[in-house]
Protein backbone atom coordinates (compact mmCIF):
# COMPACT_ATOMS: atom_id res chain seq x y z
CA UNK A 1 0.00 0.00 0.00
CA UNK A 2 1.03 3.88 -0.52
CA UNK A 3 2.85 5.03 2.35
CA UNK A 4 0.98 8.17 1.86
CA UNK A 5 -2.41 6.23 2.56
CA UNK A 6 -1.09 4.41 5.76
CA UNK A 7 -0.17 8.40 7.04
CA UNK A 8 -3.41 9.47 6.88
CA UNK A 9 -5.08 6.24 8.08
CA UNK A 10 -2.69 6.30 10.88
CA UNK A 11 -3.18 9.53 12.40
CA UNK A 12 -6.81 8.59 12.96
CA UNK A 13 -6.13 4.77 13.61
CA UNK A 14 -3.33 5.26 15.47
CA UNK A 15 0.26 3.91 14.43
CA UNK A 16 3.31 4.95 16.23
CA UNK A 17 4.64 7.62 15.36
CA UNK A 18 1.59 9.47 14.34
CA UNK A 19 -0.65 8.04 16.93
CA UNK A 20 0.94 11.24 19.11
CA UNK A 21 -0.98 13.67 17.05
CA UNK A 22 -4.55 12.81 18.77
CA UNK A 23 -2.71 12.17 22.40
CA UNK A 24 -1.17 16.26 22.13
CA UNK A 25 -4.40 17.63 20.46
CA UNK A 26 -6.71 15.74 23.36
CA UNK A 27 -4.36 17.14 26.53
CA UNK A 28 -4.65 20.81 24.54
CA UNK A 29 -8.76 20.32 24.31
CA UNK A 30 -9.59 21.31 27.80
CA UNK A 31 -12.97 21.32 27.01
CA UNK A 32 -15.36 18.45 27.93
CA UNK A 33 -17.47 18.79 24.56
CA UNK A 34 -14.54 19.24 22.39
CA UNK A 35 -13.08 16.04 23.96
CA UNK A 36 -16.13 14.07 23.91
CA UNK A 37 -16.90 15.26 20.21
CA UNK A 38 -12.80 14.02 19.56
CA UNK A 39 -13.37 10.71 20.79
CA UNK A 40 -16.45 9.74 18.97
CA UNK A 41 -15.32 11.36 15.67
CA UNK A 42 -11.75 10.36 15.16
CA UNK A 43 -11.61 7.02 15.04
CA UNK A 44 -14.87 6.72 12.92
CA UNK A 45 -12.55 9.09 10.72
CA UNK A 46 -10.36 6.89 10.24
CA UNK A 47 -12.63 4.09 8.62
CA UNK A 48 -14.16 6.66 6.53
CA UNK A 49 -10.53 7.34 5.49
CA UNK A 50 -9.90 3.21 4.51
CA UNK A 51 -13.64 3.60 2.34
CA UNK A 52 -12.31 6.57 0.91
CA UNK A 53 -8.56 5.93 -0.18
CA UNK A 54 -9.09 2.21 -0.56
CA UNK A 55 -5.80 1.36 0.44
CA UNK A 56 -3.97 -1.89 -0.87
CA UNK A 57 -2.95 -3.97 2.79
CA UNK A 58 -3.37 -7.39 1.93
CA UNK A 59 0.34 -7.19 0.49
CA UNK A 60 1.83 -5.84 3.99
CA UNK A 61 -1.44 -7.12 6.12
CA UNK A 62 1.39 -8.84 8.84
CA UNK A 63 3.36 -5.59 8.53
CA UNK A 64 0.51 -3.38 9.45
CA UNK A 65 -1.02 -5.85 12.30
CA UNK A 66 2.64 -5.86 13.39
CA UNK A 67 2.66 -2.51 13.91
CA UNK A 68 -0.61 -2.00 14.89
CA UNK A 69 0.01 -4.31 17.99
CA UNK A 70 3.24 -2.55 18.82
CA UNK A 71 1.50 0.76 19.35
CA UNK A 72 -1.76 -0.54 21.00
CA UNK A 73 1.17 -2.56 23.18
CA UNK A 74 2.94 1.19 23.90
CA UNK A 75 0.21 2.90 25.24
CA UNK A 76 -1.16 -0.21 27.15
CA UNK A 77 2.55 -0.19 29.25
CA UNK A 78 2.35 4.27 29.25
CA UNK A 79 -0.83 3.47 31.42
CA UNK A 80 0.67 1.89 34.11
CA UNK A 81 2.48 4.65 35.23
CA UNK A 82 -0.09 7.98 34.57
CA UNK A 83 -2.25 8.86 37.62
CA UNK A 84 -4.35 11.67 35.57
CA UNK A 85 -7.48 10.13 34.32
CA UNK A 86 -7.86 12.71 31.29
CA UNK A 87 -4.58 11.39 30.09
CA UNK A 88 -5.10 7.99 30.97
CA UNK A 89 -8.44 8.32 28.86
CA UNK A 90 -6.69 8.94 25.87
CA UNK A 91 -3.86 6.72 26.11
CA UNK A 92 -6.54 3.95 26.48
CA UNK A 93 -8.49 5.47 23.90
CA UNK A 94 -5.21 5.55 21.66
CA UNK A 95 -4.26 1.81 22.66
CA UNK A 96 -7.81 0.58 21.60
CA UNK A 97 -8.09 2.01 18.15
CA UNK A 98 -4.62 0.48 16.98
CA UNK A 99 -6.47 -2.56 17.56
CA UNK A 100 -8.97 -1.61 14.85
CA UNK A 101 -6.24 -2.42 12.08
CA UNK A 102 -6.89 -5.69 12.43
CA UNK A 103 -10.52 -6.25 11.19
CA UNK A 104 -9.23 -3.71 8.73
CA UNK A 105 -6.55 -5.63 7.18
CA UNK A 106 -8.79 -8.19 6.42
CA UNK A 107 -11.19 -5.76 3.95
CA UNK A 108 -13.48 -4.50 6.57
CA UNK A 109 -14.42 -0.86 6.27
CA UNK A 110 -16.49 1.93 8.15
CA UNK A 111 -19.74 -0.37 7.72
CA UNK A 112 -18.79 -3.34 9.94
CA UNK A 113 -16.62 -1.30 11.97
CA UNK A 114 -18.50 1.68 13.01
CA UNK A 115 -20.13 -0.07 15.72
CA UNK A 116 -16.80 -1.60 17.39
CA UNK A 117 -15.20 1.83 17.32
CA UNK A 118 -18.53 3.59 19.28
CA UNK A 119 -18.02 0.92 21.15
CA UNK A 120 -14.43 1.40 22.08
CA UNK A 121 -15.17 5.22 22.68
CA UNK A 122 -18.91 5.03 24.34
CA UNK A 123 -17.23 4.18 27.63
CA UNK A 124 -14.38 6.98 27.44
CA UNK A 125 -16.50 9.40 26.89
CA UNK A 126 -18.15 8.42 29.94
CA UNK A 127 -14.90 8.62 31.71
CA UNK A 128 -14.29 12.29 30.57
CA UNK A 129 -17.61 13.19 32.45
CA UNK A 130 -16.43 11.31 35.74
CA UNK A 131 -12.65 13.38 35.25
CA UNK A 132 -14.46 16.89 34.82
CA UNK A 133 -16.73 15.82 37.89
CA UNK A 134 -13.62 15.11 40.01
CA UNK A 135 -11.98 18.28 38.83
CA UNK A 136 -14.70 20.07 39.79
CA UNK A 137 -14.43 19.29 42.94
CA UNK A 138 -11.11 18.39 43.56
CA UNK A 139 -9.26 20.54 41.07
CA UNK A 140 -7.68 17.81 39.05
CA UNK A 141 -9.11 14.22 38.39
CA UNK A 142 -5.36 12.79 40.02
CA UNK A 143 -5.06 9.35 41.02
CA UNK A 144 -3.36 9.62 44.41
CA UNK A 145 -4.19 13.23 44.94
CA UNK A 146 -7.31 11.86 46.97
CA UNK A 147 -7.98 8.76 47.73
CA UNK A 148 -10.89 7.07 49.63
CA UNK A 149 -13.57 8.57 48.09
CA UNK A 150 -15.80 5.84 48.21
CA UNK A 151 -16.79 6.30 51.59
CA UNK A 152 -17.58 10.31 51.19
CA UNK A 153 -18.88 10.00 47.47
CA UNK A 154 -20.40 6.46 46.88
CA UNK A 155 -22.71 7.38 43.72
CA UNK A 156 -19.62 9.21 41.60
CA UNK A 157 -17.16 6.32 42.64
CA UNK A 158 -19.69 3.81 41.75
CA UNK A 159 -19.78 5.09 38.17
CA UNK A 160 -16.22 6.01 37.62
CA UNK A 161 -15.17 2.23 38.79
CA UNK A 162 -17.96 0.89 36.55
CA UNK A 163 -16.55 3.14 33.53
CA UNK A 164 -13.29 2.08 33.98
CA UNK A 165 -14.31 -1.84 33.92
CA UNK A 166 -16.10 -0.97 31.07
CA UNK A 167 -13.50 0.66 28.99
CA UNK A 168 -10.67 -2.19 29.61
CA UNK A 169 -13.10 -4.74 28.51
CA UNK A 170 -15.17 -6.23 31.52
CA UNK A 171 -17.60 -8.98 29.71
CA UNK A 172 -20.59 -7.75 28.93
CA UNK A 173 -19.38 -4.66 27.58
CA UNK A 174 -19.10 -4.24 24.07
CA UNK A 175 -15.40 -4.02 24.41
CA UNK A 176 -15.03 -7.51 25.66
CA UNK A 177 -16.51 -8.80 22.62
CA UNK A 178 -15.05 -6.89 20.04
CA UNK A 179 -11.67 -7.68 21.34
CA UNK A 180 -13.08 -11.54 21.13
CA UNK A 181 -14.27 -11.00 17.73
CA UNK A 182 -10.14 -9.40 16.51
CA UNK A 183 -8.60 -11.89 18.10
CA UNK A 184 -10.98 -15.03 15.84
CA UNK A 185 -10.25 -12.85 12.92
CA UNK A 186 -5.88 -12.52 13.52
CA UNK A 187 -3.16 -15.51 13.73
CA UNK A 188 -1.89 -16.79 17.05
CA UNK A 189 1.34 -14.33 17.54
CA UNK A 190 -1.31 -11.24 17.54
CA UNK A 191 -4.24 -12.60 19.70
CA UNK A 192 -1.47 -13.83 22.46
CA UNK A 193 0.10 -10.20 22.01
CA UNK A 194 -3.60 -9.00 22.29
CA UNK A 195 -4.26 -11.12 25.69
CA UNK A 196 -1.41 -9.13 27.23
CA UNK A 197 -2.07 -5.85 26.27
CA UNK A 198 -5.52 -6.71 27.95
CA UNK A 199 -3.78 -7.73 30.91
CA UNK A 200 -2.22 -4.84 30.72
CA UNK A 201 -5.64 -2.68 30.73
CA UNK A 202 -7.23 -4.38 33.49
CA UNK A 203 -3.52 -3.78 35.61
CA UNK A 204 -3.76 -0.10 35.02
CA UNK A 205 -7.70 -0.06 35.59
CA UNK A 206 -6.96 -1.31 38.73
CA UNK A 207 -4.25 0.64 39.59
CA UNK A 208 -6.45 3.76 38.71
CA UNK A 209 -9.58 2.73 40.79
CA UNK A 210 -7.01 1.93 43.91
CA UNK A 211 -5.83 5.59 43.17
CA UNK A 212 -9.38 7.12 43.35
CA UNK A 213 -11.61 4.72 45.80
CA UNK A 214 -9.84 2.56 47.50
CA UNK A 215 -8.33 3.47 51.54
CA UNK A 216 -9.15 6.21 53.62
CA UNK A 217 -10.20 9.87 52.49
CA UNK A 218 -7.22 12.33 52.83
CA UNK A 219 -8.68 15.32 53.07
CA UNK A 220 -10.88 16.95 55.40
CA UNK A 221 -13.62 18.33 53.45
CA UNK A 222 -14.45 16.24 50.74
CA UNK A 223 -16.47 17.51 47.48
CA UNK A 224 -20.77 16.79 47.54
CA UNK A 225 -21.23 13.72 45.96
CA UNK A 226 -23.12 13.75 42.31
CA UNK A 227 -26.95 14.22 42.62
CA UNK A 228 -28.94 10.81 42.15
CA UNK A 229 -30.23 12.16 39.21
CA UNK A 230 -26.96 12.07 37.83
CA UNK A 231 -26.09 9.17 39.07
CA UNK A 232 -29.10 7.63 37.55
CA UNK A 233 -28.46 8.82 34.09
CA UNK A 234 -25.08 8.10 34.09
CA UNK A 235 -25.53 4.36 35.35
CA UNK A 236 -28.38 3.96 32.22
CA UNK A 237 -25.84 4.92 29.82
CA UNK A 238 -23.45 2.13 31.27
CA UNK A 239 -26.71 -0.05 31.50
CA UNK A 240 -27.37 0.66 27.68
CA UNK A 241 -23.39 -0.53 26.96
CA UNK A 242 -24.08 -3.69 28.54
CA UNK A 243 -26.92 -3.91 26.62
CA UNK A 244 -25.54 -3.00 23.57
CA UNK A 245 -22.33 -5.42 24.54
CA UNK A 246 -24.76 -8.54 25.00
CA UNK A 247 -26.59 -8.17 21.88
CA UNK A 248 -23.14 -9.08 20.18
CA UNK A 249 -22.89 -12.63 21.96
CA UNK A 250 -25.05 -14.43 18.56
CA UNK A 251 -22.60 -12.52 16.24
CA UNK A 252 -19.72 -14.00 17.40
CA UNK A 253 -21.09 -17.34 18.01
Amino acid sequence: MEFWKLVIIGLFLPLFPFSMVFNLLFARLEHLLLRIMLLIAWPLSGLVMIDILEPDISSGAAIVVGWSVLTSALYALRLLVLRELNLWTGFLATSLWALLWIPATQGQGFDSLQLDAIGFSAPLVLLVIVGSLLSARFGAAYAGLYNGIARDMPRLSTVLVICILAAIGTPLFPVFFSMLSFMMQTTVLPAIAMLLIWLLWSWAGALMIQGFAVGEADIAYPGEDISPGLSLVLMMALAALIASGVTLIGVIA
